[in-house]
């Protein structure tokens, strides 16, 4: 039997939410669909944001602690939302998906990683789709720094994936100069790392925490361990097929 490609999914709060103050279910029927049409060459492993964005269109948190604690809150509240979402779309599509909820401190000891590595493997060689988030409640790392970038790059060198897909709100990466005149255009494949840091363009995104620097180191971290990654535009439809079949602008990094 062929062995399955392994691809890591990365999914941003502004593709989860298609840059709206709401989750977004058709953009997972989306995710669903595209997983359910490749599964017999494919098996997938998702780090998802949007715990704290579901959350948001349940509740208003009342505190005067500081504002990373009323996330850290907001990212409890909203968790079980967000994968009871997940679940209800993937069965629909005949997809088994998991949670699985993991902290930055968990990839500097040997114990975990190996109990990582061990569980995810049970879980996509029994056919389910871990969806993985940082445990928000926890540890800060996420709401702080980078919308879950690093967490499915360092995801994906632990369970030495095939592939990272990093799904943002633009069609890759652009180069600086078509950017700045407002006439973007994608820098389709990427060699040298150091031509690629002088052409990113510091931004944030509306929901996410992340911006195309993050994504940059998520991608140096896939690098190091021989990981080719793909910055691909998630608010489109069909954006993983049509990645692959190269009928959509993206950016490929070696």
């Amino acid at each position: 039997m062929q062995k399955k490609k392994r691809i890591l999914l990365k999914i941003g709060s502004n593709t989860l939410t298609k840059e709206t103050n709401n989750i977004s279910r058709g953009k997972i029927e989306d995710i669903a669909s595209q997983i359910a049409k490749l599964k017999d060459s494919c098996e997938f492993i998702i780090v998802s944001s949007g715990a704290i964005a579901v959350a948001k269109q349940f509740v208003k948190l009342e505190s005067k602690q500081e504002d990373v604690f009323v996330k850290q809150a907001l990212a409890s509240i909203g968790q079980p939302h967000l994968i009871r979402i997940y679940q209800e779309i993937f069965r629909e599509y005949g997809l088994l998906s998991s949670q699985c909820l993991l902290s930055y401190s968990d990839f500097e000891k040997k114990e975990s990683k190996t109990n990582i590595v061990n569980t995810i493997n049970v879980l996509v060689n029994n056919n389910y789709i871990p969806i993985i988030n940082e445990n928000d409640t926890v540890a800060t790392d996420e709401i702080k720094f980078g919308d879950n970038d690093k967490l499915a790059a360092l995801t994906a060198t632990l369970l030495n994936v095939d592939l990272l897909i990093i799904a943002t709100n633009t069609n890759g990466i652009y180069t600086k100069e078509s950017f700045k005149n407002n006439n973007p255009e994608t820098i389709k494949e990427v060699t040298n790392f150091e031509d690629l840091r002088n052409e990113v363009v510091s931004s944030k995104s509306s929901h996410g925490t992340g911006g195309m620097e993050s994504k940059i180191e998520a991608a140096a971290l896939g690098k190091r361990a021989n990981i080719e990654t793909w910055i691909v535009n998630g608010l489109e439809d069909n954006f993983i097929v049509n990645a692959m079949n190269n009928t959509a602008p993206f950016t490929k990094i070696k």
